[in-house]
């Protein structure tokens, strides 16, 4: 998954289709992310003592990670992620780049 966390993304598909925001968690098992301020769900939480009240809880519910694109730093457009490997004294070390600008991400 080349979608980490504190990337700035806007997602493509689904009922938050437009919106950008900043990647607050990555699941690189799962294949998915949650974005602050996309898939906000609302959890309704019942009285476990007597004489509380019952709460809704608000959060941001992950999903897939094919549905968002990461905004490049440097052109600022959404764009899909190319890897390249760079080599400095003997040593690789594989790159993000953007497939638009061409220039290394980070």
């Amino acid at each position: 998954m080349r979608i980490r966390k504190g990337d700035n993304v806007k997602v493509t598909a689904g009922k938050d289709r437009g919106k950008t925001g900043k990647v607050m968690q990555a699941f690189p098992a799962l294949g998915k992310v949650v974005v602050e301020g996309a898939n906000t769900l609302t959890k309704h939480m019942k009285v476990h003592k007597q004489g509380e009240k019952g709460q809704k809880i608000s959060y941001n519910a992950p999903f897939n990670a094919t549905n968002v694109q990461l905004i490049c730093p440097k052109c600022a457009q959404p764009t899909r992620i190319g890897m390249q490997t760079l080599e400095n004294e003997g040593k690789t070390k594989k790159v993000r780049t953007c497939r638009k600008c061409k220039e290394a991400i980070e």
